[in-house]
């Protein structure tokens, strides 16, 4: 076992001389996300669930925006911060009710690359779309019932967004031309 330990240090070295990069917690986060992922496809054989061959392009584009917004929700929302605490720590806010936080780095190869999924919005959405996915073969109507409220709220934010660049350019936005 030593000698497996020594092998695995020298390729850690040998990846990343000159920055801690968590190996073993990558392999644990991949060892998990194919361990739920063929926990989806155990569930759907075992119920009987037809695959669909082709989806529908309107699920396609629905999962998409739900996805982005599960994903910004989970990753960067102030409110849901104490899912990510054990993982992260604060840094500072960056509007529209998100924050930017740090991955905590205890010695501990998987809390790290926890933290760094949890806190990327970018890594999340392959796990928060295999979720959706996985449901709309499960249980349809309330994967897409789901979907659609994260899509509403996703054109919300945009909506409220572009409404206060709008109210700012009213409101002369800026300095005056002389």
């Amino acid at each position: 076992m030593s000698d497996l330990r020594q092998k695995v240090a020298r390729l850690r070295q040998a990846y990343a001389p000159h920055e801690h990069r968590p190996l073993g917690g990558y392999l644990v986060a991949m060892g998990t996300y194919a361990g739920v992922t063929g926990a989806i496809a155990g569930l759907v054989k075992a119920t009987g669930r037809s695959v669909p061959e082709r989806p529908a392009t309107s699920d396609v584009v629905l999962l998409a925006v739900a996805t982005h917004k599960l994903s910004r929700l989970l990753s960067k929302d102030a409110v849901t911060s104490p899912l990510r605490a054990p993982f992260t720590r604060y840094d500072r806010p960056i509007g529209s009710g998100e924050v930017m936080e740090q991955v905590r780095d205890s010695g501990s190869s998987t809390r790290h690359a926890i933290g760094e999924l949890l806190s990327c919005p970018f890594c999340l959405a392959v796990w928060v779309a295999t979720g959706l996915t996985g449901g709309l073969v499960l249980a349809p109507r309330l994967t897409r019932l789901v979907a659609t409220a994260l899509t509403a709220v996703a054109a919300s934010d945009f909506l409220q967004m572009g409404y206060a660049v709008a109210q700012q350019a009213a409101e002369g936005g800026g300095k005056e031309e002389e």
